[in-house]
């Protein structure tokens, strides 16, 4: 029988819907509707030979006289860096400047490289660029969150196939990602402790939705997943932001994100998907009850009337069969 689940932290409940539940491998893409992608493309402003039309880079690692990654402005940010904080009244309506400052991270040269697909090396560069523009953004003042994050397909939103993630900074913290960390602060004030350092814990006491485990950190399908095949990456030390890893664990989070992806591509057939890198606001890096963790969601389901109308997400899968559907896929 269906049954509603609560996220532990942000107490939003989603539904497992067991009554018309599908077994993970319905999931899997068709793979004659995903084209054939070059190594190179002449009008990929990404590529190669193609540097002119991007602006400056930020960032950038070189192998062998060449670039290997570059992280760029974004050119058609919806955000701008020359615009001010100031908050202005309209009536009774509250607007402000549209101050803001995106990125763009290039993450190979190779137009046909996906994340699954890229050297591990690859993955590595990738990661390390995301540090090393948290850092540099967290410095500049008026910024209150970095979000990073990948769009992947164009269910996910992606408008250039070209490999590459994202970085905006904004001098607001909306609701959304205000609210699981009240709600982590008030836990955190009657218990003492990170409700997600707890909840880890008794995902590995249950092991039922734990995907893979490295000595750094733990992949899993969390228990009130909003769709099928959620995944989320937690590392296993406590730390508020992302800012503050440790060069041990960027090397080990390039494996383990890139295992996951893989796991996802081969498995699924190499689906859409978004991943997000979730971590405390600024002012926050080294706060006791909050946990940067990564997200990555497939996109196998759109969301309906329902779950717009009340914000309860309708789940047909079990995030149990998921996690044990992604246990059992060969990645080498």
């Amino acid at each position: 029988m269906p049954e509603f689940r609560q996220n532990m932290v942000s107490k939003e409940w989603v539904i497992i819907a067991t009554e018309r539940a599908k077994r993970p491998d319905q999931f899997l893409q068709k793979k004659e509707e995903k084209k054939s992608i070059p190594l190179h493309r002449e009008d990929c402003p990404f590529c190669p030979g193609n540097e002119s039309k991007t602006p400056p880079s930020l960032f950038s690692i070189e192998k062998n006289g060449a670039w290997s990654l570059r992280v760029v402005p974004n050119k058609f940010a919806a955000l701008q860096s020359h615009l001010t904080t100031e908050r202005k009244h309209e009536g009774r309506f509250l607007k402000a400047d549209g101050f803001g400052i995106a990125e763009v991270v290039i993450e190979t040269p190779f137009h046909n490289r996906t994340m699954a697909t890229m050297d591990l090396e690859e993955v590595r560069n990738t990661v390390m660029a995301y540090k090393e523009r948290y850092l540099a953004l967290s410095k500049t003042g008026r910024i209150d969150l970095i979000t990073i994050f990948r769009n992947y397909g164009e269910r996910a939103g992606t408008s250039l196939e070209h490999p590459h993630s994202q970085i905006i900074a904004t001098p607001i913290v909306p609701p959304h990602v205000r609210n699981p960390l009240y709600q982590s602060q008030l836990a955190c004030d009657t218990f003492g402790d990170c409700i997600y350092c707890g909840m880890m814990e008794e995902e590995r006491r249950q092991q039922a939705r734990v995907v893979v485990e490295t000595q750094q950190f733990l992949v899993l399908c969390p228990f009130a997943s909003r769709s099928p095949f959620e995944t989320r990456i937690y590392p296993k030390t406590h730390r508020s932001s992302f800012i503050s890893i440790s060069d041990e664990e960027l090397v080990d989070f390039a494996s383990v994100l890139q295992d996951t992806l893989k796991r996802i591509s081969i498995g699924l057939n190499d689906p859409d998907y978004n991943y997000i890198i979730r971590s405390a606001p600024v002012e926050d890096c080294e706060v006791k009850y909050h946990h940067w963790y990564a997200v990555i969601v497939p996109k196998l389901t759109t969301p309906a009337g329902f779950e717009i109308g009340t914000g309860i997400y309708i789940n047909t899968t079990l995030p149990e069969q998921c996690a044990e559907f992604l246990r059992g896929v060969a990645i080498q």
